[in-house]
């Protein structure tokens, strides 16, 4: 399976799915420095198919395809053995499909910012808000840069645009769009209900302001995992994981800890 992946560190698997037209630098920026001085942990960052460096597959028309191609990488890559999974956006929805499928191997969760209502139409969003703008990173931009990053985010500064651009921005013109495209027409969300709940330490954050998945249906998912923690960061937009850096890290840091004990 042509599935693109960089592994960090050796121990326990901890696996990561980026989101939407994404690939694996958006996980890896937001969840390595978390890693430093840290060890016995096998960082595992996936380009989703058609994304990043990973080749579309013909066989894959919706998201229930997607799932399959990604499970079998990990039964390729982690054959057997238990693993964390931590999912950004559509890759938190994603993983939590791994948990579904893999429910017996699954030992946590994290979901930033995810994806949980497929149909835009019917996601309960906020309106979409800048609370706090330098003009100064945005006078250097280009229109389509600026008109990028201004669209996602609630904080725009210099360091919010640098980490945009290279996380989100320039990713996403790697994107197969007549595959992702396809996968939006055929079916994005799963034709499966989720059943299971996760005994396990599982931390859920999301951005106060993020207009694209929101934070209220990442709620209802609470009472599913009796081991969660929830978060929802004000100056958060879809990007949480860069506009509120120091109070992410800190709860992945405690994520961390609780499944190191």
């Amino acid at each position: 399976m042509a599935i693109h992946h960089k592994i960090i560190g050796d121990g326990f698997p901890i696996v990561m799915v980026h989101g939407w037209t994404l690939d694996h630098q958006a996980m890896l920026h937001a969840m390595e420095p978390n890693f430093e001085g840290r060890s016995g942990w096998k960082r595992i960052y996936l380009d989703l198919p058609g994304m990043g460096q990973s080749e579309a597959q013909s066989f894959i028309k919706n998201s229930d395809d997607m799932l399959a191609a990604v499970l079998e990488k990990l039964d390729e890559l982690i054959p057997d053995q238990p693993f964390i999974v931590c999912g950004y956006s559509y890759g938190g929805y994603m993983a939590r499909g791994i948990v579904e499928a893999r429910h017996d191997r699954v030992r946590g969760l994290m979901l930033l910012a995810p994806m949980v209502i497929p149909d835009t139409d019917k996601r309960e969003l906020p309106k979409q808000i800048v609370l706090k703008k330098d003009p100064d990173a945005l006078s250097n931009l280009s229109s389509l840069e600026a008109e990028a990053f201004s669209a996602m985010g609630v904080v725009q500064g210099q360091r919010e645009w640098e980490r945009f651009r290279d996380d989100i921005l320039m990713p996403s013109t790697q994107t197969n769009e007549e595959f992702v495209n396809r996968i939006r027409e055929n079916g994005y969300g799963f034709t499966f209900e989720f059943s299971h709940t996760l005994e396990y330490p599982t931390l859920i954050v999301t951005g106060r302001q993020d207009h694209v998945v929101g934070y209220q249906d990442a709620w209802r998912l609470f009472e599913d995992y009796p081991r969660a923690s929830f978060a929802v960061l004000d100056m958060g937009g879809h990007n949480v994981q860069i506009e509120q850096e120091d109070v992410f890290n800190s709860l992945v840091q405690n994520w961390l800890d609780k499944l190191e004990s």
